[in-house]
């Protein structure tokens, strides 16, 4: 992988360009105001490039859970996500943040267990529950039609902040898979039978301007919620989605290839995948190491089989009185042994 560094004023190109490389950049933020690490970020990204003078953007953040303890290693921290609005507030203040509800917890839920109410209140930002905004029926291969915010789609720039996680059904969640959460279902487990393809639907047509990855805390083993945190003080970004991705799996030894959302939009033309047609623009070795893969066990197989049906979703895994004794049940078979991958 082609690595070089270069002062955040002098330009060049940030992503593919006529089958050039695609630049990802990695900024420490160990012993210094996270917010000097996204503008350094943003500027080697060159977001003036995309974000014109009142420009509409929506930021995604990735908040998937609302439980405390799971928060700072689970959802992108509300000071980057505080730090990004900073930056972009010198060209615009046509700015939201969004997110939608899942099975167990609702966005509302979520932005107040991260701290992004505090966020919204000091930055003039509003938090928008994208479940509950009009929407658009869109299509996304192989799933059909699907409905769609109609925000994301009329905004003139959407950016996506995710986090550095592994993930028993994906190998790996960043970029392509934060844009699961813009679905507006919150039973959008339904639509897992299709999970890789339609990961690169959406990201064909939602083309985040910018993706820059939490990695501050990231998560390692079963993610992306139950696994254990991984600290590397470190930020990731680009222009190219794809490439960020692949790079970052590459950072923390997760191979690329096992990732089939990321090989199959890097094969559409989305993005590049290859290690050669990527430069990185950091300090590769000082952040290089190695991840606990998720293991995608004969439970969670089991799990994500039955959530094609809407009845178990609606009954099994909608119902926290089921789905949380049962979940406890499957964790005491784990630590026993019972439960295997395969």
């Amino acid at each position: 992988m082609k690595t070089f560094r270069k002062h955040p004023s002098s330009g060049g190109a940030t992503r593919a360009e006529n089958g050039g490389p695609s630049l990802v950049v990695l900024r420490g933020t160990a012993g210094r105001p996270v917010a000097e690490a996204v503008r350094e970020c943003m500027e080697v990204c060159r977001w003036r490039d995309f974000v014109g003078k009142n420009s509409t953007v929506v930021i995604k953040p990735n908040l998937c859970t609302a439980i405390p303890d799971k928060v700072e290693m689970s959802n992108t921290s509300a000071a980057i996500t505080a730090a990004v609005c900073e930056v972009l507030q010198e060209r615009t203040g046509r700015i939201s943040i969004g997110e939608s509800d899942g099975l167990h917890d609702s966005a509302d839920r979520a932005f107040e267990a991260a701290g992004y109410f505090e966020l919204a209140r000091q930055h003039g930002v509003p938090l928008v529950n994208l479940s509950r905004m009009p929407r658009v029926r869109t299509a996304c291969p192989p799933a059909g039609e699907i409905e769609l915010p109609r925000l994301l789609l009329e905004t003139d720039v959407f950016i996506t902040l995710p986090v550095l996680k592994t993930h028993a059904l994906t190998y790996f969640t960043g970029s392509l898979k934060n844009q699961w959460g813009c679905l507006p279902q919150h039973d959008r487990i339904l639509f897992h039978r299709w999970l890789d393809p339609m990961l690169v639907s959406l990201h064909r047509v939602l083309r985040p301007a910018l993706s820059l990855m939490d990695a501050v805390v990231g998560m390692e083993g079963r993610g992306p919620t139950n696994g254990k945190p991984r600290r590397l003080d470190l930020l990731l970004a680009s222009r190219d989605g794809v490439a960020l991705d692949a790079a970052a799996m590459r950072l923390v030894g997760l191979d690329p290839q096992k990732a089939r959302h990321i090989q199959m939009a890097a094969k559409d033309g989305l993005g590049n995948v290859d290690a050669r047609q990527i430069a990185i623009d950091g300090e590769w070795e000082r952040y290089s190491t190695r991840f606990e893969p998720a293991i995608l066990d004969q439970a969670i197989r089991a799990m994500n089989f039955m959530s094609r049906y809407r009845w178990f979703v609606k009954y099994a895994l909608e119902q926290d009185r089921v789905f949380y004794p049962v979940r406890s049940f499957v964790q005491l078979l784990r630590r026993l042994g019972v439960v295997e991958g395969g």
